[in-house]
């Protein structure tokens, strides 16, 4: 179901808390902005045309903002109160908007890059898709990364160690109708975009992406405090929504699961908690059947 700003209630709800989920979310590694902006061809190119699409609070927008090619940036989000965080920044270079993935405020073929920040499950359609396809130049291409701990990975992950493979067990105990990362429903429109039909042999197929997915993760780490780890992850959407009793007996059960004898605490008393960041792109497929990473379409 969706709001009066057009993007899911659960969305609307879970992210109300804009400022906790700014302050409380990991930033992303250097090596991984570099990895990211490497493969979708804009490293090193001065002035360059980026769509940081729902860009949320500017967690992933900061990092691109500071670099010295001076990109030039069009962050697109939906949510008012994220939009507001990520206005109040004045970040250089970035012009902040009001959209959604499938109605996207810029010109048709406009940006080098599109780049989705913790973000490409929410809109993980058909739809979506092509309106990424038409903003973006002939040989441009689709950047997705999203930080995740063990307690948030999906379904088969193995956690680093055993508290943290309790955490991930009393995640997936809430279950809703809402899209997750976790639940990698989100790969499947890339799939869609080539299924034939009878009328394929004559008529090209829909593909507007290269595939496979290019893909690659890169491990991490942090320290804090019990208080701090219940503050990160309570910005999961599903988790902030939580009310009275239940938001209570949630609370209690991951302190209990941080009162684990296997859980690591440094020399300051802070928990070290495990997780890593997935990067994955693909080219767009212009007229001209090569994708936005040189290779012909069907290329492996």
């Amino acid at each position: 179901m969706a709001s009066s700003t057009g993007i899911s209630e659960r969305a609307q709800t879970g992210f109300a808390k804009s400022a906790a989920y700014d302050q409380h979310r990991p930033a992303y590694t250097s090596t991984v902005v570099q990895l990211l902006l490497e493969n979708l061809r804009v490293s090193g190119v001065k002035h360059a045309k980026l769509l940081d699409l729902a860009a949320g609070t500017g967690k992933f927008t900061i990092a691109i903002a500071a670099r010295e090619e001076q990109y030039e940036i069009a962050a697109v989000e939906p949510h008012d109160e994220m939009r507001q965080v990520l206005e109040e920044k004045k970040l250089s270079g970035v012009a902040v908007l009001a959209g959604k993935a499938d109605s996207i405020p810029v010109e048709d073929g406009s940006v080098d890059a599109v780049i989705c920040a913790q973000a490409f499950h929410w809109f993980a359609n058909m739809e979506a898709l092509r309106e990424i396809h038409r903003v973006l130049k002939p040989h441009g291409a689709l950047g997705m990364v999203w930080n995740i701990e063990d307690y948030n990975a999906p379904r088969g992950h193995k956690a680093t160690t055993a508290w943290e493979g309790k955490l991930h067990d009393l995640t997936w105990t809430f279950q809703d109708d809402a899209p997750r990362y976790r639940h990698e429903e989100w790969r499947k429109v890339f799939d869609k975009q080539t299924k034939s039909t009878p009328l394929s042999l004559i008529i090209p197929s829909d593909q507007l992406f290269s595939l496979p997915l290019a893909e690659t993760r890169e491990a991490f780490e942090v320290r804090l405090s019990k208080e701090k780890l219940w503050e990160r992850y309570n910005t999961l959407s599903q988790i902030a929504m939580l009310e009275g009793e239940e938001r209570k007996n949630t609370y209690n059960a991951f302190m209990e699961i941080l009162s684990s004898p296997d859980v690591e605490v440094d020399e300051n008393g802070n928990v070290v908690a495990h997780g890593a960041t997935t990067v994955v792109w693909s080219g767009k497929i212009p007229e001209d059947g090569r994708d936005g990473l040189g290779d012909t379409v069907g290329t492996p």
